[in-house]
C-alpha cells in the first residue's frame, strides 16, 4: 500500500466521524488542560513564596491523583462510544480485505493523531490559564499579583507522560475489541445485545437495601469524626445502589409500567416504555453514571464553595480574640510569669488589651453513659459515647460571665455543646459525684469547642484545687493526667500588621516567652495563637479546596455532558431502524417528537432528581464533616446547597436541550442515509 495510507484513512475517520469525535477530542483536551494547571499551580514558586500558599498548594497535590485517576477511567469509558460506533464500519473494512493487522495500524494511527491534537491543544491552553489560575488565587491570598509568566517543565513532562499512559492503554483495549470480534460481528454489531433484559427482582432489592443502608448512616451518625470514617463507605454502597437500582430497577419499573393498561397502552408510552425496556441494561449503566457525577458535582461544589465563602466566619469562632496565649501549668509562679511578660511586651509596643479574657481549667477526653463519666478508655462500650470534659473553678465563671453563683461543696453547673444533660448528679470516676445546681445557657465564646468535633460538658466546681490531677483506673498506677490550662486571651486596637510583630515579640522578643522557658528547663509549653496568621492559614488551606473544588466540579460536568451527548448519540441511531418502519406504517412526525419527548425526558431527567435527593439525604454526613474543617454555619451550607442544585438543573436542562436535538435529528433520518 501507498506511504500514508493509514494516517490517510485515520484522518478520513475521523473527520466522518466527528460528530462523536469532536466531543471525544475536546474533553481530552480539556482533561490535560486542567491536570497540568493543577499540576502547574502545585509547583508554582510564584504561590509557594507567598504566605499560606505552600499550603493551598498541599491541598492542590491531593487533587491531582483524583484528577488522574478519573481521566483514566472516564477517557477509557467515553472511548467506548467511539470504538461502538466505528465497529460497524471496521467490519466493512474487513470483509473488504482489510485484515486485523491493518485495522490495527488504522486504530494506532487514529489514536497518534487524538493524543498529538490532544497534548498539543491541552498544553497550550493549560500554559495560558495556569496564570488565570495564579492570579486567582494571589487574590484569595490576598497577595500582590506577580506578571511574571511560569512554565512547569515537570508539569509538562508530568503531563504528557501520564496522558500517554492512558492513551496507550486505551490503544490496546481498542485493539483487544476488534482483534477479537469476528466480521460478521462486527458488521452487525450496532445490531447486537437487543435481547430485552428479564426483570430481576432481586438485584432491584439489593440496590434498595443497600442505598436505604447508606442513607441510613448518613442520617443517624451524629458524631463528625465517624461521619469522616463512615463517608467512603457510604459513597461506595451509594454507588453500588445507584447502578443496580438503574440497571434492575429500571427494568422492574418498566416491565410494571407496561402491566398498567392505562398508561402503557397510549403511542407516546407504548413507544418510549418499550424502547427504554428493550435495552435497559445498557441505559441503566449511562444514567447511573450520570446520577453519580451530578452527585459529585453537587457535593463537591457545594462544600468546597461554602468552606470559602464560610472562611472569615470559620476563623472568628475558632479564634474569638486576637492573641491567645495558654500556658499548660496551673502553677502561679508560671502563668504569673507568662502574663507579665506579655504585659511588659504590649506596654512596649505601647499598645493596651482590649477584651481580656482569663480563665484556667482542666481537660480530657471523656466517654459519657447516662450521669457517669469515665476518663478510662477501657471502660468504654457500646451504650458509652464519646466526649470532653472540661473542669472550671466557679469564681473564673463568675468573672468572666458577671455571674454571682454560689455552690455548696457538692453542687456544681453545667454547660454542654452538642448535647443535652437531663440528670441531677453527674459522676466522674476517679474523681468524685455531685449535685448538679443547674444546668447554664451559655458560657463564653472562646474557640475551644468552636470545631464541635465532639459533644463537651463544661463543669463549673466550687475549688478546682481540690481536684486531683492524676486519675487512677486501677490498683497497679495505670491512669491518665489531667491536663492543665491557662488561657489569657485579648485583642488590640492596632494594625494587623503590627499585631502580627507584637505576637513575635511576645513569642522571641526579650524576657518573652521563649527566653523566660530557655532559662528555667522545667517551665512548662505554651502556646500562641494569633488571628491574624491562622487567617493566612485558613484561606490557604479553604483557598486550595475551594479551587480543587472548582476544577474537579468541571472534570465531573465534562463527564457529565459527554456521557450525556453519546448516549444520545448511541440510541438515536439504534432508534432510527424502528422509527423509521414507525413513519412507514403510518406515525407521524409530531406523534414521533411527542414520544421522544416522553423518552427523553424519563430517561435523562431520572438521574438529576436521584442526584438531588442523594444529595439530600447526604448533606447530615457532609454537614459534620465540614465540621471537622471548622465550618459551623449550616444554614450557609443548605443555601448554597440548593443554590448549586438550581444552578445546575439549569445547566443540565440546557445540555438536554442541545443533545435531545441531536438525538431528533438524527432518527427522523432515512436509514439510507447512515
Amino acid at each position: 500500500m501507498k506511504r500514508g495510507f493509514y494516517p490517510k484513512l485515520a484522518l478520513t475517520g475521523i473527520r466522518k466521524n466527528r460528530q462523536t469525535y469532536v466531543p471525544y477530542l475536546l474533553t481530552c483536551i480539556g482533561m490535560i488542560m486542567m491536570f497540568y494547571i493543577v499540576s502547574a499551580l502545585s509547583r508554582n514558586e510564584v504561590l509557594a513564596a507567598m504566605k499560606g500558599g505552600s499550603l493551598m498548594q498541599e491541598m492542590l497535590s491531593l487533587g491531582m491523583g483524583i484528577m488522574g485517576a478519573f481521566s483514566l477511567i472516564f477517557l477509557f469509558y467515553t472511548n467506548s462510544f467511539l470504538i461502538r460506533r466505528r465497529k460497524r464500519e471496521f467490519g466493512l473494512y474487513n470483509i473488504l480485505g482489510m485484515g486485523k493487522w491493518n485495522l490495527a495500524r488504522v486504530l494506532v494511527w487514529e489514536c497518534v493523531i487524538m493524543f498529538a491534537i490532544s497534548i498539543v491543544c491541552g498544553l497550550l491552553c493549560g500554559i495560558l490559564f495556569s496564570k488565570v489560575g495564579e492570579l486567582c488565587m494571589t487574590w484569595v491570598l490576598r497577595e500582590k499579583v506577580d506578571f511574571s509568566f511560569y512554565i512547569s517543565g515537570v508539569s509538562v513532562v508530568q503531563t504528557v507522560v501520564f496522558f500517554l499512559i492512558i492513551f496507550f492503554l486505551i490503544l490496546l483495549n481498542s485493539l483487544r475489541q476488534i482483534q477479537a470480534a469476528r466480521p460478521i460481528e462486527l458488521l452487525h454489531s450496532d445490531k447486537t445485545a437487543e435481547k430485552p433484559p428479564k426483570s430481576n427482582w432481586i438485584l432491584a432489592l439489593a440496590g434498595v437495601l443497600i442505598l436505604g443502608g447508606a442513607y441510613t448512616l448518613a442520617v443517624l451518625i451524629e458524631d463528625p469524626m465517624t461521619a469522616l470514617l463512615w463517608f467512603f463507605i457510604a459513597v461506595i454502597m451509594v454507588i453500588v445502589a445507584t447502578y443496580l437500582l438503574f440497571i434492575a430497577g429500571s427494568v422492574v419499573f418498566c416491565r410494571l409500567l407496561q402491566k398498567n393498561k392505562k398508561f402503557y397502552y397510549k403511542t407516546n408510552h407504548f413507544i418510549s416504555v418499550s424502547s427504554m425496556v428493550y435495552r435497559m441494561k445498557q441505559n441503566g449503566a449511562g444514567l447511573a453514571s450520570i446520577c453519580i457525577l451530578s452527585t459529585m458535582v453537587l457535593v463537591t461544589l457545594s462544600s468546597t464553595v461554602c468552606l470559602f465563602i464560610g472562611t472569615e466566619d470559620s476563623l472568628q469562632k475558632r479564634y474569638p480574640r486576637d492573641i491567645v496565649a495558654e500556658t499548660y501549668s496551673l502553677e502561679e509562679k508560671y502563668t504569673d510569669a507568662v502574663h507579665k511578660s506579655i504585659e511588659a511586651t504590649l506596654e512596649k509596643a505601647g499598645e493596651k488589651p482590649e477584651n481580656m479574657l482569663y480563665y484556667r481549667y482542666l481537660a480530657s477526653a471523656a466517654f459519657f453513659k447516662g450521669d457517669e463519666v469515665t476518663l478510662n478508655a477501657e471502660d468504654f462500650d457500646s451504650d458509652s459515647s464519646l466526649g470532653e470534659i472540661f473542669l472550671l473553678p466557679l469564681e473564673d465563671y463568675n468573672r468572666v460571665t458577671g455571674k454571682k453563683e454560689t455552690l455548696k461543696d457538692d453542687e456544681v453547673l453545667l454547660y454542654c455543646t452538642k448535647r443535652n444533660w437531663n440528670y441531677d448528679k453527674i459522676s466522674i470516676s476517679g474523681l468524685g459525684e455531685w449535685n448538679v445546681k443547674k444546668v447554664v445557657e451559655k458560657f463564653v465564646d472562646n474557640g475551644l469547642d468552636s470545631m464541635q468535633m465532639v459533644p463537651s460538658v463544661f463543669i463549673f466546681i466550687p475549688n478546682l484545687d481540690d481536684i486531683p490531677r492524676f486519675v487512677a483506673f486501677d490498683a497497679k498506677g495505670s491512669g491518665m493526667n489531667l491536663m492543665e490550662h491557662d488561657y489569657y486571651a485579648f485583642d488590640l486596637s492596632c494594625s494587623d500588621e503590627k499585631i502580627i510583630e507584637i505576637a513575635k515579640q511576645i513569642r522571641n522578643g526579650k524576657d518573652g516567652i521563649v527566653e523566660i522557658q530557655l532559662n528555667d528547663e522545667k517551665f512548662p509549653s505554651v502556646s500562641t495563637e494569633v488571628l491574624e496568621e491562622q487567617r493566612i492559614e485558613f484561606y490557604g488551606m479553604y483557598g486550595g479546596l475551594f479551587f480543587l473544588g472548582i476544577f474537579l466540579g468541571l472534570v465531573f460536568i465534562f463527564g457529565t455532558v459527554l456521557i450525556m451527548y453519546y448516549k444520545q448519540i448511541i440510541e438515536g441511531y439504534e432508534d432510527r431502524a424502528r422509527f423509521d418502519i414507525l413513519q412507514k406504517v403510518g406515525m407521524t412526525a409530531k406523534e414521533i417528537r411527542k414520544s421522544i419527548n416522553s423518552q427523553i425526558l424519563t430517561v435523562f431527567f431520572l438521574p438529576l432528581a436521584i442526584a438531588g435527593i442523594h444529595t439530600g439525604f447526604a448533606f447530615p454526613m457532609v454537614s459534620k464533616i465540614l465540621l471537622v474543617l471548622g465550618l459551623t454555619d449550616t444554614n450557609l451550607l443548605i443555601w448554597i446547597t440548593v443554590g448549586c442544585y438550581l444552578v445546575f438543573a439549569l445547566f443540565y436542562i440546557a445540555v438536554y436541550v442541545a443533545t435531545s436535538r441531536v438525538y431528533y435529528g438524527i432518527v427522523t433520518q432515512k436509514e439510507a442515509e447512515a
